[in-house]
């Protein structure tokens, strides 16, 4: 850890609560202060590296609650190492990564966690977390439920789909909700009904649709809905807290938004690719559509106002990007004459910042909710605020620097994700990252990448700070 003072000066620092004109003093990897740009105290600071922030945004670091660095799906790995994975977050802003340790059925929580520390040590560009994935609802696992929450693991995700796989039945579910609601850990929950959707996919093959846009129709918002509904009100039940994952349709979100009116302690994130992709994308000639197959799924157009809507209101409280690419070619092609076999996940961890960014561009959201949703609003959910997700004195010295003006298309062939496609290629965006510090330290130098892998620190987590 670097023990200079690093000076950012004369940007327009914007948090989650406030935009001002301020410079930025850090110390040892900290912010140590900040002061109105042009006052008698920031006159008066010296430093050993100053950074000129004119005309720049100074933001805090994006915090993106959910990824899935080499994650094991469908005979085959994300394509992203955490090495890979967390570089290509560096260069889109994005500071801290919450990931998903995985559990294997028969086998206990403690063995998925620590292959997934062994993953991440010593690779990491920027800092992480981890969520724990319970496939295996036992008397063993609920235990050892308490002892992860003690360790920094404090959120516990669910599935009600991928029978077979990672599915839970709603006793399981029940049964993990109420170990939750003892602990303090946040149930995160996958919110499509599995069973459903398996008799649906098996009477679509057998009418011989196969192609990717058919993974759109048989996952039907409706099943997403009432799933949502059915883990609502078993967290009711269990008298826990309930997050749920990926919501993409707008029925989705009305079950949410019923809950949050009653005072429930129910959140909902969504991804960038459901606000501003669709089902016209699943329907790419040829196999194109492979690309855009994730879960849940893209929906049309029409859910997509449902969704800002759900995020100014704070019905929806956080994006994150789901990040598990897969590449096209050898991968996503798995599933050529079978949409049930293409590997689910998209590529995304580097462009949530500035699909964000365009947003205020266009008008969805302001500046502020920008910064909320991204970094602070992420950062209490998931324990680790003011520490990240806000620039204040005491808080790790994860900034960006982001020009608002600056112009980019985005692209594979540019873009520094371990996959061979973007699903957002020749899209134009209005603002870019020009620099990231990372704990102090500059890890996206003007746009050069400074950083190096073991940089990232494992961060245990406090609880939900919204509970």
């Amino acid at each position: 850890m670097s023990s200079t003072r690093t000076l950012i000066r004369g940007g327009l620092v914007i948090t989650a609560a406030e935009e001002t004109h301020a410079d930025v003093l850090i110390e040892d990897g900290r912010i140590a202060a900040l002061a109105a740009h042009g006052s008698d105290a920031a006159g008066a600071w010296t430093a050993d590296r100053i950074i000129d922030a004119g005309g720049k945004y100074v933001v805090p670091g994006g915090v993106d609650g959910h990824t899935h660095m080499e994650m094991p799906f469908g005979g085959t790995f994300a394509s992203d190492t955490f090495e890979t994975g967390t570089r290509a977050a560096a260069w889109g802003g994005t500071t801290t990564i919450v990931d998903f340790a995985v559990q294997s059925v028969g086998h206990s929580l403690r063995e998925g966690l620590d292959a997934w520390y062994a993953k991440a040590d010593g690779n990491c560009a920027i800092d992480y977390g981890f969520h724990m994935i319970l496939s295996d609802v036992t008397e063993r696992s609920l235990k050892e439920m308490d002892r992860l929450v003690e360790e920094g693991i404090t959120s516990f995700k669910l599935f009600m789909a991928y029978p077979g796989v990672f599915y839970s039945d709603d006793g399981r579910i029940l049964r993990a909700m109420q170990r939750a609601a003892g602990n303090g850990g946040l149930i995160m929950m996958h919110a499509e009904n599995g069973i459903a959707i398996d008799v649906l996919v098996e009477q679509a093959l057998a009418a011989g649709h196969s192609d990717p846009r058919y993974h759109g129709e048989v996952r039907r918002a409706l099943l997403e809905a009432e799933a949502t509904h059915r883990a609502i009100q078993l967290a009711r039940v269990a008298g826990s807290p309930l997050y749920v994952v990926h919501v993409s349709a707008q029925e989705a979100v009305a079950e949410l938004t019923a809950a949050r009116d009653l005072g429930l302690p129910v959140f909902g994130e969504t991804c960038p690719q459901y606000l501003f992709l669709s089902t016209d994308d699943l329907a790419r000639p040829g196999f194109e559509g492979a690309k855009y197959v994730c879960s849940t799924p893209l929906r049309p157009a029409n859910h997509q106002e449902a969704l800002w809507r759900g995020l100014r209101g704070n019905d929806l409280q956080v994006v994150s990007t789901d990040h598990c690419p897969f590449c096209f070619t050898g991968q996503k092609e798995l599933g050529r004459g079978d949409f049930s076999k293409i590997p689910n996940g998209l590529p995304g961890v580097e462009h949530r910042m500035d699909l964000l960014h365009q947003a205020v561009v266009d008008g969805h959201i302001g500046r502020r909710r920008w910064i909320e949703i991204a970094c602070a609003a992420p950062a209490r959910m998931f324990g680790l605020y003011p520490r990240k997700g806000t620039i204040a004195p005491g808080a790790d010295a994860d900034i960006v620097l982001y020009d608002p003006h600056a112009e980019q298309v985005i692209s594979a062939e540019t873009h520094h994700m371990n996959v061979d496609y973007s699903v957002y290629e020749g899209r134009r965006i209005t603002g870019q990252v020009e620099t990231v510090l990372s704990r102090g330290e500059v890890v996206i130098d003007r746009r050069t990448y400074t950083g190096r892998a073991g940089h990232g620190q494992y961060i245990a987590r406090a609880t939900c700070q919204y509970l």
